[in-house]
């Protein structure tokens, strides 16, 4: 309730902490030079690939209304004003999933009302996001962002696996309708009788399930043992996007006689034809709209205005997750104030808002993280072989190292420094047999794992990926060379992309693990809680969390209620605070819902430390011969979503481990 007797307080809290550090956004990303390419083009392809999956998506679901040119340009329009005006330019937005979901929503509802039709469809649409953009304000200006915290792991992750199972029902109902003719074709034509709908069928299960194995194959190409650092990382982080232009390249290479338009391509109107002319002038039409649809559409209004708050709260908590160790200030109440800004300037222009994404935002943020890693350890690796070249003492090389890290980290704090780099200072002043340092301490093989993460906080690889993705719309002539086919493999590979690391997907599996092996999770790398719950609370919870994701995803079924979607997720902030503790014990419950992503290491290595404050492996310490040891580390220390791992190396009680194997209980029992 205070926060409602000060408005405008967070807003301002916002304005002044991220004003005092603008100048240095934009003079942060020149220190990087060309590099900042990188971390650019990586995040323009994880940008653009699933706005035009989306885009085409819509595109079917809407008659061809909205289609790829409008996902584009709202991605583009809304990540430009974003990366300069922001608050925090780490989050990524665009188009995501849940806005296809309402706007196909919008649509049916339209389409089924003759003062609306097809014609004043986005009229319509363009007064749910007046109102939108106006409850988004009003939560901005009286700080509803002071409930950030209450979107704990149990509603962010049942909302991904939620959208992941939207995800896989739209690429099993974009395949299937591989086998069924165009809805914008003649289906008496004789080329699109059984011969055709067959080959089409065939041919797009190929290239779906081709995408989607070489997709995941690449993705992973960082654990791979073969080629060299950077070959690795490339191929990891641009695989992706590599494997759907192979597809795409292999599309053109069937035989002659298979039957015109084999495969299926995008369709969509190009940006100069009229078709895609029309949205930019639809608030002409909105004065058309009855005044009784006008004050109706606040009900879907609110929906996506609550949608939204979540979706954009947790993607840009996620880009900034206190292990990131940014050091500028967070922007809750200001960047939801913006989204709404950008969410009336979308709807007035015909096209569907964007809001922050997931994994995208941490993504951008880890790619960064990589980047500022890659220069202070360069230039500290520099000044430890010139202090040993010049046989300095054990402190000399620790306080040029230190000297280095703080020019480069700007931190205001040098005794939190101390403390980073605490584990350093150790290396350098005992060496590893207790001899003399300049003697035992190599730069390239010790300074690397004693490094704490840093993040290139700035916003031009933000601006410059999204201006690539406005040129994309022009490239739209190319991008419809993509057979629909690959798009359904790549719904799928996001799908299955995003479950590792989410802990609801870990419980499910664990459930499926017989009794007798269950102490074989404990022989590799495990999540707490599988030591610290016991395994009959692990299934009452896990199940519990399942019957939910099954309304959640019932509701979406409703025809014209579906829109009310969102609603379980904000029933569950409040289940969760006063429901849960009343069934779990808060012990259970806090590590069924922790805040961190933990994970223990397995039985066999816990006298091997895993962690950061340790020697990592000789092969690829070597900074100089491969550049991308810093992207492996960050991959082992991040899940699919994003999220940076907490690992530890002690197991708990030993008893803790009869709850894994219950025949440890009973052949104790026996004696």
């Amino acid at each position: 309730m205070e926060s409602l007797k000060t408005p405008f307080i967070g807003i301002i809290k916002d304005v002044k902490g991220r004003s005092a550090c603008y100048e240095e956004d934009w003079v942060g990303a020149l220190c990087s030079g060309i590099r900042i390419l990188a971390p650019t083009t990586y995040i323009f392809f994880a940008s653009a690939l699933p706005v035009v999956a989306f885009g085409e998506q819509l595109s079917t679901e809407t008659d061809g209304t909205l289609g790829t040119v409008e996902t584009l340009a709202s991605t583009a329009i809304c990540g430009i004003i974003h990366s300069i005006f922001g608050g925090q330019p780490l989050l990524i937005v665009g188009v995501a999933e849940p806005t296809i979901i309402m706007y196909t929503y919008l649509y049916n509802f339209t389409k089924g009302r003759p003062e609306l039709g097809q014609k004043l469809y986005l009229a319509w649409a363009a007064w749910v996001c007046v109102w939108t953009a106006l409850l988004l304000c009003l939560l901005a200006i009286f700080n509803a962002c002071n409930v950030i915290s209450r979107f704990t792991r149990v509603a962010g992750e049942l909302f991904g696996m939620l959208i992941t199972v939207l995800f896989i029902q739209e690429a099993i109902k974009g395949l299937a309708s591989e086998f069924s003719i165009p809805k914008a074709e003649d289906n008496k034509l004789e080329k699109f009788q059984f011969p055709w709908l067959y080959t089409n069928g065939l041919l797009a299960i190929i290239f779906s399930f081709g995408v989607l194995f070489t997709a995941l194959k690449t993705r992973d190409a960082r654990t791979w043992r073969y080629g060299t650092g950077w070959l690795r990382g490339f191929i990891a982080d641009y695989g992706v996007p590599l494997m759907v232009l192979l597809w795409t390249a292999l599309s053109y290479s069937v035989p002659h006689k298979v039957p015109s338009g084999v495969p299926r391509r995008l369709f969509s109107s190009l940006p100069w034809e009229p078709e895609s002319l029309y949205h930019w002038t639809v608030v002409k039409d909105m004065g058309k709209v009855p005044a009784e649809y006008i004050f109706a559409a606040i009900v879907p209004a609110v929906m996506i205005a609550g949608l939204y708050f979540f979706d954009h709260s947790v993607a840009s908590q996620m880009a900034q997750q206190k292990e990131f160790n940014l050091k500028k200030p967070s922007a809750y109440h200001y960047d939801m104030l913006l989204l709404g800004i950008m969410t009336l300037i979308c709807g007035l222009l015909g096209l569907p808002p964007s809001n922050g994404v997931l994994p995208q935002s941490p993504m951008h943020t880890k790619s960064l993280a990589v980047l500022k890693r890659q220069l202070i350890r360069k230039k500290m690796v520099k000044s430890a072989k010139e202090c040993i070249l010049q046989q300095a003492s054990n402190s000399e090389i620790y306080g040029r190292m230190q000297a280095v890290f703080i020019e480069m980290d700007a931190s205001p704090t040098p005794n939190s420094v101390d403390k980073e780099l605490e584990h350093l200072k150790e290396a350098v002043m005992k060496g590893n047999d207790g001899g003399d340092a300049k003697e035992n301490f190599d730069p390239d093989k010790h300074i690397d794992p004693c490094l704490p993460v840093r993040v290139n906080e700035q916003r031009i690889s933000n601006l410059l990926q999204s201006f690539f993705v406005g040129l994309s719309v022009c490239a739209l002539p190319v991008i419809k060379m993509i057979p629909t086919s690959v798009l359904w493999g790549y719904f799928a590979y996001m799908a299955i992309d995003s479950l590792p690391g989410n802990q609801f997907w870990e419980r499910i599996l664990l459930l499926f693990i017989t009794p007798g092996l269950r102490y074989k999770v404990l022989e590799s790398v495990h999540v707490s809680f599988v030591e610290l719950v016991p395994f009959n609370v692990i299934l009452t919870f896990t199940l519990l969390q399942f019957f939910y994701l099954l309304l959640c995803f019932g509701v979406t079924w409703i025809p014209i209620a579906g829109i009310l979607f969102p609603l379980p997720f904000f029933l569950l902030i409040s289940i969760r605070q006063h429901i849960l503790p009343k069934v779990f014990h808060p012990d259970h419950l806090r590590v069924l819902d922790a805040a961190e992503y933990e994970e223990i290491a397995r039985a066999t290595e816990r006298n091997r430390s895993l962690c950061w404050d340790r020697e990592q492996p000789e092969s690829g310490c070597h900074g100089n011969e491969d550049d991308f040891y810093d992207a492996e580390i960050l991959d082992e220390m991040t899940t699919h979503r994003g999220e940076l791992k907490l690992r530890s190396n002690v197991s708990f009680k030993e008893d803790r481990h009869k709850q894994v194997h219950p025949e440890y209980t009973r052949a104790d029992q026996g004696q």
